[in-house]
């Protein structure tokens, strides 16, 4: 009888999509067990591939647009339409136009990349008519609470002078009054939800500069910065708005701006897994399958904190299944993870390399990593305890 694998891989960050990791743990299963029955289900959670998975799903409509990057510069986006909609509804990703892969490795700095070409995407569904829309949270490379986001919306962010902030994580500091009134009226007949790591809370020990802002090129000192400016900007938007953002879940989501969204566009904040499930369901074939593989770019302590590999355990768990994740990268406190669905896991490197060989070797790591796995995994079926 043949062994029934479900594949609900996410991407790997800069490298791979959510699919192209499910075809290549895929051909190595086959690899080590060619009559293997494979179901599979790439999973996005917020960030890349947010947009074109669930306009595919849905049989919707992509459209393509010129907005501002995150260092400032015009580069091609994209946001989409759903299929089989009630309500006509848009779709976006914030990494589509504020992503991390959209900053070239010598500008990483959160101080200044800006999420004004969100805006953009956000003002083109408006203009097309959306009732609706559904924005995916994740990937980003900025820290600027939203702020650019909103800026280009209408909402005024002014300092000392009554002039408007610049760009970037660092301006918050200046932050000393918010101006809704000519923010676009539409933006108040439109519903808006947001996909967001509801983990993510935008200020205090675990705020989202301090967490995540190295990872997008802060220093040290960078961080600091980046905290006070979104203590301030949580401060104003409490005293002219009366929305506490601190602490709110989801609202350290992508450098903060699901607080942004949040306050300064009334969108409504949901844990990510849950929407996306909403449209890609997995539950059906987690009941009828023998074995759960699951992907990430890296596996660590932060993984049960709203990632797919935890999630996707989660779910298999309620049906006493095993599960196996792959990962580019184990980092530290990785085995927090056994506690939370995930059996094993296992880095895709077979040898010390640098992180641009990593990255275009990724499909061959892949396929060597399933495959291996599938191999310990027939030992194990001949061993008797």
């Amino acid at each position: 009888m043949s062994i029934k694998i479900l594949v609900a891989p996410s991407g790997f960050k800069e490298s791979l999509g959510a699919e192209e990791v499910a075809d290549n743990i895929e051909i190595g299963i086959k690899r080590a067990i060619p009559d293997a029955i494979v179901h599979k289900v790439p999973l996005v959670d917020g960030g890349e591939g947010f947009t074109k998975t669930l306009v595919r799903v849905t049989e919707g409509e992509v459209k393509e647009i010129q907005v501002r990057g995150p260092v400032g510069k015009s580069i091609q986006s994209h946001f989409g339409f759903l299929g089989g909609s009630e309500k006509k509804t848009a779709v976006l990703e914030m990494s589509a136009a504020a992503g991390l892969r959209l900053v070239p490795r010598f500008a990483r700095n959160p101080l200044k990349t800006t999420t004004f070409g969100v805006g953009e995407l956000i003002k083109a569904a408006l203009d097309e008519g959306a009732e609706r829309i559904l924005i995916g949270c994740g990937d980003s490379g900025t820290n600027d609470g939203g702020s650019g986001m909103a800026q280009a919306l209408g909402v005024k962010l002014l300092d000392d002078s009554g002039k408007q902030i610049g760009a970037g994580g660092e301006n918050l500091r200046k932050l000393r009054h918010i101006d809704i009134s000519v923010r676009d009226k539409r933006l108040d007949r439109v519903e808006i939800d947001v996909a967001c790591n509801w983990f993510n809370v935008l200020c205090g020990p675990s705020g989202v500069a301090r967490v995540f802002g190295p990872q997008k090129g802060a220093s040290e000192s960078d961080v600091r910065k980046l905290e006070e400016g979104l203590e301030n900007f949580a401060a104003v938007i409490s005293r002219d708005l009366g929305v506490d953002v601190r602490a709110i879940n989801g609202g350290g989501a992508s450098g903060g701006l699901g607080a942004g969204l949040s306050a300064l566009v009334n969108a409504k904040l949901h844990p990510r897994f849950e929407v996306v499930m909403n449209y890609l369901e997995i539950d059906s074939l987690l009941k009828d399958c023998d074995l759960v593989l699951t992907a990430e770019g890296g596996i660590d302590f932060q993984t049960p904190r709203g990632k797919i590999p935890s999630e996707v355990a989660s779910r298999a768990k309620k049906y006493g299944l095993p599960v196996i994740a792959i990962a580019g990268t184990v980092g530290k406190g990785a085995k927090i993870n056994y506690a939370h669905g995930i059996d094993s896991f296992f880095s895709i490197l077979d040898a010390p390399c640098s992180l641009a060989e990593a990255i275009e070797n990724a499909p061959r790591l892949l396929k060597n990593s399933a495959e291996r796995a599938m191999r310990f995994l027939m030992i194990g079926r001949q061993l008797s305890f």
